[in-house]
């Protein structure tokens, strides 16, 4: 039987059809629904230009997915400025990589590259095509480099990647929309967010002014600038001159920084750690693959430096022990 609810359900099979949708085809689709629903039940037909409708509707939608751990989730392009929604799941635990088509490899291949992305200095938050590549030595699965080209075509044909005309890639929309959670949390430092509009930042300009956190989109800036001439935190000129306003983004790469791998701190310290433990246990345990006589021999080093440890702790009246030559009488028993 049809009831009002059919508006949510009709539009959800809309939206799971399309990747990402701007707001006015998110709109136009959900008076579409209602057009269609109103033919059997009578339900109220808001106004195109009402907004408090339309938000109202989705967060009703959103209340009807919450159970499911998705969300119908919006931002802004960070190009255009064109408000932007999607349907984005909002749990990464291996249940929810199972929902995609990519193998557990590819996603951890992602996951590799969206570091080097977040870690990229300057600000530049984009990635060298060879330094993707780069990333397929460092996965603990194989994959060539030639599986990693076509992967990564995949990732710009999907819409998880962004390759600009000079081969860098960089996150999409839709990546910051589906990830945005995930980035916050793993790379607090990194994360950006506009002065303007508090969303997420990875394209845009900056105040050159030193300790000034003023970050921007380009269209919050053009907006911004229209009535304003001034930085809205250090009140420097913007006006006197372009060196005071520097890129975010693609256009703040260096010559030369891809280069180098970029590793997160608390990544090395885990990894360090993890040596040390390795280190540790290494010490104590034989390896599984030491015969009998290596594990024996193992073992009776092993009580040695113990031996030798405690007899260094420990004082000797009856001995002195000399480094460079052999071991001499202590002076108590060479009077007797």
């Amino acid at each position: 039987m049809v009831s009002s609810n059919d508006v949510q359900r009709l539009f959800l099979q809309a939206v799971i059809s399309r990747r990402v949708l701007s707001y006015k085809l998110a709109h136009t689709v959900w008076l579409k629904c209602i057009d269609a629903v109103k033919e059997t039940v009578q339900i109220p037909v808001p106004r195109a230009e009402d907004r408090a409708a339309w938000d109202a509707f989705v967060a009703k939608v959103n209340d009807s997915l919450n159970d499911l751990d998705l969300e119908f989730r919006h931002l802004h392009d960070e190009q255009n400025g064109r408000e932007m929604y999607a349907l984005v799941n909002r749990k990464g635990d291996e249940i929810a990589q199972l929902a995609t088509d990519y193998t557990p490899t590819e996603i951890a291949y992602f996951k590799a590259i969206v570091e080097q992305i977040m870690l990229a200095p300057h600000e530049s938050f984009s990635v060298s095509s060879l330094a993707a590549l780069r990333e397929v030595n460092f996965l603990k699965a194989n994959m060539t480099k030639t599986q990693a080209e076509v992967v990564l075509g995949s990732f710009v044909a999907k819409g998880w990647l962004v390759k600009s005309q000079r081969g860098r890639y960089s996150l999409s929309t839709r990546s910051l929309l589906e990830l945005l959670p995930y980035l916050k949390s793993t790379y607090p430092d990194e994360v950006l967010e506009c002065t303007i509009c508090l969303e997420i930042l990875t394209r845009g300009i900056a105040c050159n002014t030193r300790n000034c956190k003023v970050r921007l989109h380009g269209h919050c800036f053009n907006n911004y600038k229209r009535v304003h001439s001034t930085c809205p935190s250090c009140n420097e000129s913007w006006t006197s001159g372009t060196k005071k306003i520097v890129p975010v983004g693609e256009g703040a790469v260096k010559d030369g920084q891809d280069f180098a791998r970029r590793v997160r701190k608390k990544q090395t310290e885990e990894a360090s750690d993890e040596e040390e433990d390795e280190d540790a246990e290494g010490s104590h345990e034989p390896s599984q693959t030491q015969g009998p006589s290596q594990a024996q021999s193992q073992s009776q080093k092993t009580a040695g430096k113990k031996g030798r440890a405690k007899a260094t702790d420990a004082p000797d009246n009856s001995m002195d022990v000399d480094e460079e030559g052999p071991p001499r009488r202590s002076q108590r028993k060479s009077r007797r």
